[in-house]
């Protein structure tokens, strides 16, 4: 059985290269992943993350954004791009033979022409994307509490950007954005799957030569959780949206992958103690709970969806359902489920070059480091209950901000 090996290098040009090979992939897949997303911006750029990744596929000098999309459909590649609150990452997988074409296309697209005529084009489709998730009762419940929750600091801006900032934005500061955050030094060029390594560096090499190089910097301003309760109508809701949020775990520690499984013992859509709580009870049609991490902080979120009749009732159980899990912690058999659970998701989302190539890509360039699917999978499962306990000793979850929508016409 050939044995997956990870590699690295940094460019001349200071562009850190990264690769997972594994010789018996059926595929091989790239990405750039930029160190910028909406905590990056400042004000007036609300946003723009966002636009500029729409922007890349637009073409570049040498490509128009009818060449890009030919050439991605003559690879037969898998492609796209998203932006979160810190990074920006542009992707593709293909059969190993055309990874040196799908590389060129990726850098070059790294290059965007950024032009006045797309500019316009694209900002409609921006307007529209954020108009349909203003619909959306739950993205306007989440975007709302993490604004809430987070106040002052950086992550509470919102991805998209507002109808006013992205009106108001113009091509010049598109261009300004994009010379000072992609630069060589802020970002990580990753590759997993079937291919040669010094075959990949060295195209990697040529094909990025010129970028202009150096680091961006990122803030990094002292964070107090904002906890308490807060209520809107919304007119678009017709139940009641409630959505927990509680202090969590850096991407940068291993605590993490605890901080998982405790969000899979609470949350868990088909089994948590939530479950057994609102939803099989009635008491709400779904309750989950999940752990995200950003840089320098994580968040613990409880989401629950109910009839607003039921409004504090679901409250109240899912503040006792915490305070539970404060006070009398995990009991071995539970966490022996939720980390078994954890694990296998572990295993199947590695069974897939692109799902390797965006954990060992994101986890690199948080961490500077590689995790072995196998390594993560046996800390996982060689966790404890005092791992949980330690946890929640740490994290309180009476620093918890509880944020609701409900429809108008509730009293």
């Amino acid at each position: 059985m050939a044995r997956v090996e990870f590699h690295e290098a940094t460019l001349p040009n200071g562009l850190k290269v990264i690769a997972e090979v594994n010789p018996e992939a059926k595929s091989a897949a790239a990405g750039y992943f930029v160190r910028t997303g909406s905590r990056d911006e400042v004000a007036g750029e609300e946003g723009i993350s966002h636009f500029l990744e729409h922007m890349v596929f637009k073409g570049s000098e040498r490509r128009s954004a009818w060449d890009v999309n030919r050439e991605f459909d003559e690879m037969g590649a898998k492609y796209n791009a998203f932006t979160n609150e810190e990074m920006t990452v542009f992707y593709g997988a293909v059969l190993p033979e055309f990874l040196p074409r799908l590389l060129d296309l990726l850098s070059d697209l790294m290059q965007p022409a950024l032009r006045e005529e797309d500019f316009e084009s694209e900002r409609k489709v921006i307007l529209e994307e954020i108009a349909l998730y203003r619909d959306r009762p739950d993205a306007v419940l989440f975007e709302r509490a993490q604004r809430r929750y987070f106040g002052s600091h950086p992550l509470a801006r919102p991805v998209l950007g507002t109808p006013e900032s992205i009106s108001r934005m113009r091509l010049a500061q598109m261009r300004s954005y994009h010379a000072r955050r992609y630069l060589t030094g802020n970002m990580t060029l990753a590759f997993a799957g079937n291919l040669v390594w010094e075959e990949a560096l060295l195209l990697a090499e040529t094909m990025t030569s010129g970028w202009r190089r150096g680091k961006a910097p990122r803030n990094y301003p002292g964070f107090k959780p904002r906890p308490g309760l807060e209520r809107d109508r919304f007119d678009k809701a017709t139940q009641l949206y409630t959505t927990f949020v509680a202090p969590g775990v850096s991407a940068r520690r291993e605590e993490r992958y605890t901080a998982r499984v405790l969000a899979e013992i609470l949350g868990d859509p088909d089994n948590g103690r939530l479950f057994w709580r609102l939803v099989d009870t009635g008491l709400a049609e779904s309750a989950v709970a999940f752990h995200h991490e950003f840089d320098e902080l994580g968040a613990f979120y409880v989401f629950a969806q109910g009839d607003p009749a039921n409004e504090e009732a679901i409250s109240e159980a899912v503040r006792e359902e915490l305070q539970r899990l404060r006070a009398s912690g995990v009991s071995s058999e539970e966490l022996g489920r939720a980390k078994l659970k954890a694990a296998t998701s572990l295993v199947f989302a590695g069974e897939t070059t692109l799902s390797r190539l965006f954990y060992v890509g994101a986890n690199y360039s948080y961490t500077g480091r590689y995790e072995p699917l196998d390594a993560v999978r046996r800390w996982v499962l060689h966790l404890e209950t005092y791992h949980v306990e330690e946890l929640l000793e740490e994290h309180d979850f009476a620093e918890t901000l509880e944020y609701r929508l409900v429809p108008t016409a509730k009293d």
